[in-house]
């Protein structure tokens, strides 16, 4: 079975072919062209141009896909497309090519959910869970906790209330003057400051709730950023990038445990943009070792967004008979 991925929820267009065998998946191709050096001149993703530019490139990425996985159109056993959550403007590109396409191919079309798709990049690994399992989302919008009871139901039990940790990585990265975006490099520089230097608030909510908060750890770092430009003395900013980190980590670990002693799964799985953080992979894994609890996350190139998982995810909708018409619209939030 071969099913046609397409992701362009906020700054990354993509399309990808993948093969579903009874043995499992085989990515055939996974295009992305990335937005990166657009926005990075305005230090973060502008809606109506990340629009644009999905239009420009959406037609080249799925032609590149295709002939990359040397199928045509008339091989294929369904196309998935992101249909929620994310950015309306970028959604309505990608929906509307899909289901265009799969419209006047007569190919039988899944709407997936973004969160779930994210997910679905740990089906990509060479040990693929099974569910039941704990899943942590993390990413630029999202900050997580679901359990995956079936491959397309899911159930959130814990969540950020208002910021994401990708969000606060980014929004530090960029006052202190790291390049765009701010995450990617705020991780680098972690290993080359001391995590204990400044005291700051952890996300993780207190008592019984999985929830999480990263507006005061976010608000409590730019104000040490203020402090120092105030007292016209530099920002230490690899002490900053340790210890935000460090907040950051502990309490997604120490949430993330909490669901693991709730729900008693045997199975973790971490994805998202900033399962690509290499502090937060090591303390998660060092958690699943504690636990005995088997830890998947994808590779890093699937962990941002990427063709292949909407693919992925779409497989076990298809399989359930989850299909969409020509009625099919985007949506900017959460459907699971």
């Amino acid at each position: 079975m071969y099913i046609l991925g397409m992701e362009s929820s906020c700054d990354e267009t993509s399309a990808a072919v993948l093969r579903a065998t009874d043995e499992g998946f085989e990515v055939l191709s996974n295009i992305v062209a990335s937005q990166i050096e657009t926005h990075r001149l305005y230090g973060g993703v502008v809606p109506e141009i990340a629009s644009r530019a999905h239009i420009e490139a959406v037609t080249g990425v799925t032609t590149e896909a295709l002939a990359t996985a040397g199928i045509t159109l008339g091989d294929l056993n369904g196309i998935a497309v992101t249909a929620y959550p994310g950015l309306i403007g970028a959604l309505l590109v990608g929906v509307n090519f899909g289901k265009s396409l799969a419209y006047a191919n007569d190919i039988p079309l899944v709407a997936v959910d973004h969160i779930k798709a994210h997910v679905a990049a740990a089906y990509l690994t060479e040990a693929p869970p099974k569910p039941p399992f704990l899943a942590l989302v993390v990413s630029g919008g999202h900050t997580a906790l679901f359990d995956v009871v079936d491959y397309t139901d899911f159930r959130q039990i814990g969540g950020t209330r208002d910021d994401a940790a990708g969000e606060a990585f980014d929004k530090i990265g960029r006052v202190i003057g790291l390049p765009y975006p701010g995450g990617a490099a705020l991780d680098r520089l972690a290993y080359e400051g001391n995590a204990a230097a400044i005291k700051l608030p952890s996300p993780a909510l207190g008592g019984d709730t999985l929830d999480f908060s990263f507006s005061g750890l976010k608000t409590a770092a730019l104000n040490y950023i203020n402090h120092c430009n105030q007292q016209e003395t530099p920002v230490p900013r690899a002490d900053l990038a340790a210890s935000v980190t460090a907040a950051v980590v502990s309490g997604i670990v120490q949430k993330t445990e909490q669901a693991l002693l709730q729900t008693g799964y045997k199975a973790l799985v971490m994805a998202g943009g900033v399962a690509a953080n290499t502090h937060l992979r090591e303390a998660l894994a060092a958690l699943a070792t504690r636990h005995g609890v088997q830890f998947t996350v994808p590779a890093r190139a699937l962990c941002g967004d990427n063709g292949a998982m909407v693919a992925a995810a779409g497989y076990f909708e298809l399989l359930r008979g989850n299909l969409a018409d020509v009625t099919l619209n985007a949506s900017a939030s959460d459907a699971i």
